[in-house]
């Protein structure tokens, strides 16, 4: 993999400091923020959750709570342009897949997200996006735990 930068790069991001950290690192990697592209994956509901049966939570509304989150989060200039993408699902499928779709150059993940959850090399999500993607992961090393 040439460090050469690259036309766009994924970096899925799950509001932990540690995600936050890898799209720093990103935007190291590309000419201009156009290029990143942030994932963010909700999980699916079950249709018995309550919101579900009352009709009070859908995925459109967790889909746009999400996009206005995230946009509260990234309003420096050096965030102008990078595109935002909710998927609903695996975490590690969803990145991969939008990795493909969009035919990145590279996919940066923190070797471990929210859960902290210390596994053998690398967090479980991290792992399985190396191994489904279809295109270089940059796995970084947590700094701090």
């Amino acid at each position: 993999m040439t460090w050469l930068p690259k036309k766009s790069v994924v970096v899925p991001l799950d509001f932990s400091d540690f995600s936050f950290a890898a799209l720093e690192q990103a935007l190291e990697f590309v000419d201009s923020p156009e290029g990143i592209h942030v994932v963010h994956v909700l999980p699916r509901l079950s249709p018995m959750e309550p919101g579900v049966i009352w009709g009070t939570i859908d995925d459109d509304s967790r889909r746009d709570h999400a996009i206005q989150a995230l946009k509260d989060r990234l309003t420096g200039q050096e965030y102008r342009g990078i595109t935002i993408e909710i998927r609903f699902g695996d975490a590690a499928r969803q990145v991969a897949r939008y990795a493909e779709e969009i035919h990145a150059d590279l996919i940066v993940v923190p070797s471990h997200g929210r859960t902290g959850a210390s596994h053998v090399l690398i967090g479980s999500t991290a792992e399985r996006i190396v191994r489904n993607s279809h295109c270089p992961v940059l796995v970084l090393r947590n700094a701090y735990r």
